[in-house]
């Protein structure tokens, strides 16, 4: 017999932890290889762990409710053949020393880290690894919350916030206070969760607790690091859409019966983005810390609400796709989000967002970065507005607002313009004479 681990998968790109949301085994249970395990949720997917060996459960590592980072052994399985039964499991490759594993798209560190305080292992997640290495923080000298004195990457996060990095003592502060009390960046690390996540709030008779799902709170993490890490501006255009709403209604009724789904405006105007960011490939970046990587491949997000939480699927090489088959795409991606069949492979590889803000009656916002892509794109409503012509007359035009967010460490305000410029010219001159859905 064997012991093989089953380690947190990666659920999504750029996705570096996950949350057991409900084990579907216990201990004991017999499992082929591909049966589901846990449901997991990250801030792009819920998904089930399933199993890459046949065998016995033999031990579950992770709570249920408790958030690991991708490539910790959250169980192990007992399996026939290999190594003896009551050997332990191997090390798994998120718990290797920091020397041997470094985090994904970091540098390896040029000396071993240092054990941790709070852990006689010295063994660190991938998570914690790369914010460490990112902001130059000594594992050694941080305190862990974590289970068995782990340090986690809400620990590595809170100091980031404090602004402050712990600093070794002194021979002589040590020698004169054996025990001394926590340094003020400790003491700041230790407030900074409570502050930002756990704020005391009165409650009266009549209110409502709701509990904050796995899913709500891989959410909420994600658009704090988005916030936290990139400059945010935003800048906003108004867009005459009259012909491009005559041209779409003339079409939609014969469209909906040839091609059994509807064609929507929102086909149009991602359309109309993918031509635009192989025009100006600059807004198809990302930052990575020493670098700005440009993507080759234009692959866009789209935002897709349920009531609880909010998933962004991704329509590969849209720039290469029609206006029909991008609406096809939306329509599928987006019934598939709401049965629950969405994979984490339909949310990976995402370069630019587009947010159908407009589906809710919104006129104007400033959409929060999709990390690590550079920019998204807001599609508000389409009102009908009085509009000064150019000669002189006021005529009622259908217009929409495109309010567009960036990361200003990747774009500046010339090429963010420049690009959005070239989105209205494009949805502006939609027409029957020069544009086909086909």
């Amino acid at each position: 017999m064997a012991i093989e681990s089953i380690k947190m998968p990666q659920l999504g790109e750029s996705v570096t932890e996950g949350t057991i949301e409900k084990w579907l085994v216990k201990p004991g249970d017999h499992v082929e290889k591909y049966d589901s395990l846990a449901e997991v949720n990250t801030d792009k997917v819920t998904a089930e762990v399933p199993s890459s060996f046949s065998g016995i459960i033999k031990e579950i590592i992770t709570e249920e409710g408790q958030t690991v980072a991708v490539g910790e052994v959250v169980c192990t399985i007992e399996t026939e053949g290999g190594a003896q039964a009551d050997e332990p499991a191997a090390v798994p490759a998120a718990e290797e020393p920091a020397s041997e594993m470094p985090a994904a798209g970091s540098q390896k560190p040029s000396t071993p880290l240092k054990k941790e305080k709070g852990s006689a292992s010295g063994r660190y997640s991938p998570a914690v690894l790369r914010l460490s290495q990112e902001h130059d923080i000594d594992l050694s000298l941080v305190d862990g919350s974590g289970r068995d004195g782990r340090i986690t990457r809400k620990d590595i996060q809170a100091i980031i916030d404090s602004g402050e990095k712990p600093q070794p003592k002194t021979e002589e502060s040590s020698a004169s206070q054996p025990e001394p009390a926590p340094s003020a960046p400790a003491q700041q690390a230790a407030k900074a969760p409570a502050a930002s996540g756990t704020a005391n709030v009165p409650t009266a008779p009549g209110d409502v607790e709701i509990p904050v799902t796995g899913v709500r709170r891989a959410i909420a993490n994600n658009m704090l690091k988005s916030v936290h890490e990139a400059p945010h501006a935003w800048t906003m255009v108004e867009v005459d859409v009259t012909q491009l709403v005559q041209y779409r209604d003339s079409l939609k009724a014969d469209f909906k019966k040839k091609e059994g789904f509807n064609l929507t405006y929102f086909a149009f105007f991602v359309k109309a983005v993918s031509q635009a960011l192989k025009e100006f490939p600059m807004m198809n970046s990302m930052w990575a810390g020493d670098k700005i990587v440009q993507k080759k491949d234009v692959n866009i997000s789209i935002a897709v609400a349920t009531e609880d939480a909010l998933f962004v699927p991704v329509i590969k090489q849209a720039d290469e796709k029609t206006i029909k088959g991008i609406g096809r795409e939306i329509s599928e991606l987006a019934g598939k989000v709401r049965s629950g069949k969405l994979t984490s492979a339909e949310m990976q590889g995402g370069t630019f967002t587009v947010n159908n803000t407009g589906s809710f009656g919104s006129v104007q916002s400033m959409g929060i970065i999709n990390h690590p892509q550079a920019a998204i794109l807001q599609v508000e409503s389409i009102v009908k507005r009085p509009v000064v012509m150019d000669n002189g007359m006021i005529a009622v035009r259908d217009i929409v607002n495109l309010c567009l967010s960036l990361d200003h460490r990747v774009l500046d305000g010339l090429v963010a313009g420049n690009f959005l410029a070239r989105v209205k010219e494009i949805l502006e001159s939609v027409s029957p004479d020069n544009t086909s859905v086909y």
